[in-house]
Order: C-alpha cells, then structure tokens, then sequence
C-alpha cells in the first residue's frame, strides 16, 4: 500500500510540471540609425494565462479570438518592454501582429517600431518585465542587429534591464549569459534530469566486477577439517558494494557519454545541419526516459548504460538545441552562444551529479534507497509514459 501511495504522490508532482520547453519569448530589434524594427514572438499559452484570449472557453484558441485581443496583446506586452538610447526614450508603436509556430506551439508575433530622439545611438538601454509578476522562471532572449554587428541578452525577472552596446557587442557577457542560461535550462528540464537520475541510481549498488579478477578467490573456501568431513557449508549469495571510486567511476563513464552525445547533436542542430520534427524529438526524449527508468526494474541494457546514455544522449540534444534555434541566431554570435550553453548545460549536470552522488552513497544500504530505486524508477516511468502520450498525439492529458 506504502508502495502505491508514493507511486501516486510521485505521479502527481511530475505529472503537472513542463518537461517541455520553458516558458520563453523571442525578441529581435533591427537598428537603422534613429529608427527600429522589432519583432516580439510571445507564446499564445503565456498570453492566454496572462490576459485570457479564450473567448469562448473551450480550451481551443481561433484565429477570430486572437484578432479580437489583438489591442489588449499589444498594449499588454509594450507597456512591459522599454527602449531607450543615451539621448533619450524611444516609443514602441504596434504595427503588426501575425502568427507563427515554434518547437513547443502557436505564438504571437508582434512586429513594431520605434523611433529614438538625437543621433543614431550607440547603445540601447532595454527594459524587459514580461509576465514578471506570474512567472518568476520566464526569460527573455533578445536580439539586437546594428550595422552587421549582432548583440544578444537574455532577461528575467532578476535582470531585467540591461544596456546594450550597438558597436562593440560584449561577447563575453553574451557567453555568460548562455552559461546561466544553460544551466537554468537544465535544472527545470524535468525530462533530461529523470532520465540522468535514472542512469545513476544503481550506480551505488552495482557489484565489482568478479573481485577483479577470479584468480585471486580461494577456489576452495572451505576449511580443510570440514572438507576432511566431507561437509558443505551454505554461502547466502549477497551482493557486493562498489567503493566510493567504483561508483564515481561508473557516474562518470554515465554522464560522460550522455554529454558527448548531447554536445555533437546540439552543435548539429543549432548550426541547422541536421533539423529534426520538434515532436519526434520530443516524444523520443520521453521514451528514453521510460527506457532508462525500466532499466532498474529489468536488465534492458544489461551492464551498458553507458552506451545508452550515448545512444538516447543524441536525442536528448535535439531538445536542447531547440533554444537557441528558435531564437535564429546569425552563425558569428551563435557559436559563442552555443558554446555558453552547452557549458551551462555541463554545470548544471554536473551540480545535479554532486548533489546525487554523496548522498547516494550514504543512503544505499538502506530499506529508503532500495524503495526508491524500484518505486521511484515506476513512477518515472509510469509519469514519462504520459509524456509519451501528450507528444505523440499532441493533446494534454493532465493539465497543469
């Protein structure tokens, strides 16, 4: 019964929580001396939760109840974004708004202008406060082209305003940016952090190879007098323990090959060598999930986890690259760009790893490890074959 309830309890906190991608806007500026062009791309999700576009509540937006908010979606997302120059404010004016799809749904594009006071200016000062007061966890990434130079930032609620040079863009406040981004990314990315969890489970519990070798065990454990005897003694068959470098050896060989593959797949997809359907992404990442869970019930992959951390690790930075995709950056800024995330991504791991691992070892003789182990791993499994679903038919099963 004990086992059930937490299976529920378990299901019950996943279940509501995004494994897709997190709430993010897209917002790209074009300077032409005293004049910018904007485009604002804002999730129709975020904005229906904000202002309600929903006429009818029937769970369905139309195109028809879209267009009617189109004067509350502008005025909502303007009075919440300021821009302006050494000299000065620079209005926002809505000129357009149409509608487009990224990797994880339908979004508002608000296109705009704006015209700032005095000469062409050298920086803009941005002010960024969308959906602050409802979503703590919500960023937005920016763009700003001058002159073929391009600049990039991401705002949340805790930086909300920054400046920005239109000259001389700051690469390495631009690559940290991606670095916190990263690891931002990671630590709310429930699906990529229950599939690493289920790798790393049995880490501390898996037994030593034969002794190392079988040389050195006694090929007759028995004393001679109970030989002489002819006595047999009944050995209980146990399972032997990794020392505390086994299983840091065994993490490490996990995590390495998880982000190997992630990394190669990530650089592909972000430079659009390889584009895969954002659903078929999606949907496998939940699968590897169900996967990797069953692996602690099951021997699916029987002593190589490694090689599937590789294996599904391919998938897995697919998802990952659907960030910095969506946000269509040119190939100059995206490397640096690329490179700031995916070491964010790194970190976050790797924080995840140093959390898990000590207490891991600690807690893997008792009755609380082994329930979470073989329970906990159902749960995750049961709570990603949801997903499975969701993505795969493309409706939502629990709403959150």
């Amino acid at each position: 019964m004990k086992r059930y309830l937490f299976i529920l309890l378990l299901c019950a906190w996943l279940s509501p929580a995004q494994a897709h991608k997190p709430s993010d806007s897209y917002l790209s500026l074009e300077v032409h001396g005293q004049q910018i062009e904007g485009q604002w791309d804002i999730a129709l999700r975020d904005l229906d939760f904000a202002i309600g576009l929903d006429g009818n509540g029937d769970g369905a937006l139309t195109w028809d109840e879209i267009r009617a908010r189109h004067q509350a979606i502008a005025a909502y997302a303007l009075q919440r974004l300021q821009v302006a120059s050494d000299q000065g404010a620079c209005p926002l004016k809505a000129v357009e708004q149409l509608i487009d799809n990224h990797t994880d749904g339908a979004y508002s594009v608000l296109r705009f202008q704006a015209s700032c006071p005095g000469a062409a200016p050298a920086s803009l000062a941005i002010g960024y406060t969308l959906f602050a007061d409802l979503d703590p966890q919500h960023k937005g990434l920016v763009k700003i082209d001058s002159g073929g130079n391009t600049q990039t930032a991401i705002f949340d609620p805790d930086s909300p305003r920054q400046t920005l040079s239109l000259v001389a863009p700051d690469r390495l406040a631009q690559f940290g940016a991606y670095v916190k981004h990263g690891v931002w990314h990671i630590w709310i990315g429930y699906d990529h952090i229950l599939f690493l969890l289920s790798l790393l489970l049995p880490a501390v519990l898996l037994p030593q190879a034969h002794q190392s070798t079988r040389s050195n065990v006694p090929q007759n454990p028995l004393p001679p007098a109970a030989e002489s005897r002819g006595r047999t003694r009944r050995v209980r068959p146990q399972v032997l323990s990794w020392g505390l470098r086994g299983a840091f050896i065994d993490v490490l060989k996990v995590v390495t090959a998880f982000t190997l593959a992630h990394s190669i797949t990530l650089t592909l997809a972000s430079l659009s060598l390889i584009s895969l359907p954002s659903r078929w992404v999606e949907s496998a990442i939940a699968a590897s999930v169900i996967l990797a869970a069953l692996n602690n019930l099951l021997p699916l992959f029987r002593g190589k986890r490694p090689v599937a951390a590789f294996a599904f690790g391919l998938i897995h930075g697919f998802g990952f690259a659907s960030v910095l995709r969506d946000l269509g950056l040119p190939q100059g800024s995206l490397l640096a760009s690329l490179l700031g995330f995916n070491v964010g991504v790194e970190l976050g791991q790797l924080a995840i790893v140093a959390a898990f691992l000590p207490a891991a070892w600690l807690l893997r003789k008792t009755w609380l490890y082994r329930q979470v182990l073989t329970v906990g791993s159902l749960a995750i499994a049961l709570v990603a074959a949801v997903w499975l679903v969701e993505r795969v038919v493309d409706i939502k099963l629990i709403s959150s």
